[in-house]
């Protein structure tokens, strides 16, 4: 628990996915992980994924305890069928633009709890950097989970340098087939003989303008603005 700055005195941790099964799944891990060592837990889905987890598994699956509590923010996109998988470019930048007032105002609201800790302490999936502005109105402390691997969190680092090498975007579809993913990227540091390809898959794009570009971007040049990184 020291990786979180103040063991003893952090009592209420509020825990924020991003809102995909692969960032919920390992966000929920690390919270019991927290709560297992006598933490108090906030765990805030977006109203669409809560929706879905009742529907899939009952009310009791988000009942949760006296000290781990579910709660929810709306993602800011158009109502849609429970059933079926959001878009994730849409939600990506959806929670940048519509999330932080909401976010704000559960804070709030749980700070305004009398039978609970007040927050001390914000864990929030890397890919959800809007709370650092808002957390930061309140004073608490932030750590970005990146659910990725290390090496994935660094090759997300450099695609600024691939953008401005002119590796990415690519310039047709050919370049998936012609063996121009093939090509040596030698400016990561510890990355030897790292092609284009061992990149995530986000960088095969065409698109100038991809909308997950720009996105990974802004969430890996915030990464540096919070009390740590996990």
């Amino acid at each position: 628990m020291g990786s979180l700055g103040c063991a003893t005195q952090v009592t209420h941790v509020v825990c924020v996915p991003f809102p995909s099964q692969g960032h919920i799944s390992p966000m929920l891990k690390l919270a019991k992980l927290l709560h297992s060592k006598g933490i108090h837990i906030t765990f805030v889905n977006t109203e669409f994924n809560h929706k879905r987890l009742i529907k899939s598994r009952g009310n009791d699956s988000v009942k949760g305890l006296s000290d781990f509590q579910f709660h929810t923010i709306p993602d800011g996109l158009p109502p849609t069928d429970v059933e079926s998988t959001q878009d994730i470019p849409s939600l990506a930048v959806s929670t940048k633009k519509n999330c932080g007032v909401p976010f704000q105002n559960l804070l709030t609201k749980l700070n305004e709890t009398s039978d609970i800790p007040h927050v001390s302490c914000v864990v929030s999936d890397g890919c959800m950097s809007f709370t650092l502005a808002v957390a930061k109105e309140f004073g608490f402390p932030v750590y970005l989970f990146w659910t990725i691997s290390a090496c994935g969190f660094m090759a997300y680092l450099h695609y600024r340098h691939l953008l401005e090498k002119g590796l990415i975007p690519l310039k047709d579809e050919s370049c998936l087939t012609n063996g121009y993913l093939e090509t040596v990227v030698d400016f990561v540091p510890g990355f030897n003989n790292i092609r284009l390809m061992d990149f995530p898959a986000f960088a095969r794009t065409t698109d100038p303008k991809d909308k997950m570009i720009d996105h990974i971007l802004g969430e890996t040049e915030n990464a540096t603005n919070g009390s740590g990184i996990i």
